[in-house]
């Protein structure tokens, strides 16, 4: 039997030039000054910001093949994408629409919502829970005389959505006009990336295909995604407390010379690092499908508590700058917190690891 080809962890060329070209973009659109005042609106999510990624440098289609307007490229450069937009904790529906609806469409192959996406004509979003972990059981709505009724909850970025992509209890997938539906916004923990419910009372849909393979492979690419995304958090998190210890003095030192504050950032980065490598495995493993459900497993097992201790650590070390809700600390421990539970808490992803190795607890 050959063996398998070890995931490319280095990153290309091609790829850190995205990179820049992405964070040079949310230094000048998505400053934490922005993003805080944002938050505190009834229009969290940043438009103009999400034009620019859309419209002017085409990453609404990354994933979309190039027949159909987008990009053509793999989920490696998605993480990139992905990782650039967690350091900044941008209030985009990146994640919801260019990667986990992306995904759904094209298991259906639905060309022409594809196109719609690619062309950032429109933002579509999976009307699932967030909290759903690929594989999860998925409520679907009623189907009547062609028409469809229910509610669901927990929907992410439903209420920038033009299109939603309804299960239905017949095991299809629907699109569904979100003119059609009542969203109606929960009070979420992460101001940046808002939750709602969803009501359809009679709305029509249109039929895209079946429902269980589209949604676990578009949980599955979120999920894997997202571990790209804490890593972001966690990577800015460290970066910036060490800048910070750096620069405060107290009786006369640098905070950052203190023996005890060098152990504690020294295992945080051994911690981040870990999560590059395991972020990195997930992104190479869904673009190449090679052990795709393990490695998104081992990325989902791991990212959520170094991104909440990293959010944590920096809350701490950070003490005495003044009061938390002026600094932008607090979005990124709220983001790394609602992360924990996306697309399946590590608990979850745990124990399907561990049915996937065939090394269950006794």
């Amino acid at each position: 039997m050959s063996a398998q080809p070890e995931p490319a962890l280095l990153h290309s060329e091609e790829e850190e030039a995205l990179r820049a070209a992405v964070r040079d973009l949310l230094t000048d659109h998505c400053d934490p000054a922005g993003v805080l005042t944002r938050t505190e609106t009834a229009a969290p999510h940043d438009v103009s910001l999400w034009k620019a990624l859309a419209d002017s440098m085409g990453l609404a289609g990354l994933l979309i093949p190039e027949e159909l307007g987008g990009q053509g490229a793999t989920h490696r450069e998605a993480a990139v994408v992905v990782e650039e937009l967690g350091r900044a904790v941008a209030p985009v529906p990146y994640l919801t629409s260019a990667v986990v609806a992306t995904e759904a469409l094209l298991a259906c192959g639905a060309d022409e919502l594809l196109g719609e996406l690619a062309s950032a004509r429109t933002v579509a979003v999976l009307a699932v829970g967030l909290h759903v972990a690929p594989g999860g059981a998925v409520p679907g709505v009623r189907l009547e005389k062609g028409a469809l009724h229910g509610e669901l909850t927990g929907i992410a970025d439903a209420s920038v959505a033009d299109m939603l992509l309804v299960p239905g209890d017949d095991g299809d997938l629907y699109a569904v006009r979100a003119a059609d539906a009542t969203v109606t916004p929960h009070v979420s923990l992460d101001l940046t990336r808002p939750l709602a419910r969803v009501t359809l009372d009679g709305a029509p849909g249109r039929r895209l295909g079946a429902a269980e393979p589209a949604v676990r492979r578009a949980l599955r690419a979120g999920a894997g995604l997202l571990a790209s995304e804490q890593l972001g958090l966690a990577d800015w998190l460290l970066t910036e407390t060490v800048r910070y210890l750096k620069e405060r003095k107290q009786f006369n030192r640098q905070v950052g010379g203190f023996q005890a504050l060098k152990h504690r950032l020294a295992r945080l980065w051994l911690e981040v690092a870990g999560l590059r490598a395991a972020a990195r495995s997930a992104a190479d493993a869904l673009a190449t499908g090679a052990d795709t459900d393990v490695a998104v497993a081992v990325a989902q097992a791991y990212a959520a508590r170094v991104a909440v201790h990293a959010a944590e650590e920096a809350l701490q070390l950070h003490g005495g700058i003044g009061m938390t809700w002026e600094h932008p600390v607090h979005l990124y421990l709220k983001r790394a917190k609602a992360d924990s539970i996306a697309y399946g808490a590590a608990g979850t992803h745990r124990a399907a690891l561990a049915d996937l190795v065939d090394l269950r607890a006794p």
